[in-house]
């Protein structure tokens, strides 16, 4: 495990997030794989402490670019650090069967595959998952529920709830934005698997 990222974030963390159960959720953390499993399959951060990495780096473009007078410190950091939480024990290393070019010899190669075992959506398991152990506040619950944007499954089927969302909630279209600037620009290459 590389002790900086989860140092780093647990700091940031510990700074901004006051609220009752925070401490637990923290430790709940600590007990997940969310410090050394991956950020996706293989698009962004697909490498060993890819979760926790996008998780900071989520947090650096929201609280760089988005935070105006009379933010929430607590709200930033909550929605950056804890956005993609759904992804703790979500991932399992594999192995497959790869052909080296080099020397024509197949060998096993590892891959992350999703594995479950809570199928309960993307944000909405964030939100469900962070509220176990503390309160999020309405605009908290909409920006992680609504971070996926255009790639949210009822977005995709058709849902307009999330246009309903960003318009009542700036947070949610700043967590949003935050998300593909990380994702796509910071982040771009940091995948293992491709």
């Amino acid at each position: 495990m590389d002790p900086n990222y989860q140092s780093e974030f647990s700091s940031l963390f510990q700074a901004h997030v006051t609220r009752e159960g925070g401490d637990r959720l923290l430790a709940w953390l600590a007990g997940t794989d969310f410090f050394t499993a991956p950020a996706s399959t293989k698009f962004h951060c697909a490498c060993e402490h890819g979760l926790v990495m996008h998780s900071l780096n989520v947090y650096r473009v929201l609280r760089k670019k988005y935070f105006e007078e009379g933010d929430s410190e607590e709200s930033f950091a909550l929605c950056g650090l804890l956005h993609d939480v759904c992804k703790a024990q979500f991932y399992k290393t594999s192995t497959r069967n790869v052909k080296n070019e080099e020397t024509g010899q197949w060998e096993k190669r590892p891959f992350y595959a999703v594995e479950d075992a809570f199928p309960y959506g993307h944000g909405e398991k964030s939100v469900y998952l962070i509220e176990r152990f503390l309160r999020l506040k309405p605009a908290e619950a909409m920006a992680i529920r609504w971070h996926m944007g255009g790639f949210d499954e009822a977005v995709k089927g058709g849902s307009f709830a999330i246009s309903v969302a960003y318009d009542r909630y700036p947070l949610a279209v700043k967590l949003h934005l935050a998300d593909l600037e990380a994702t796509y620009l910071w982040e771009h290459g940091t995948s293992e698997a491709r």
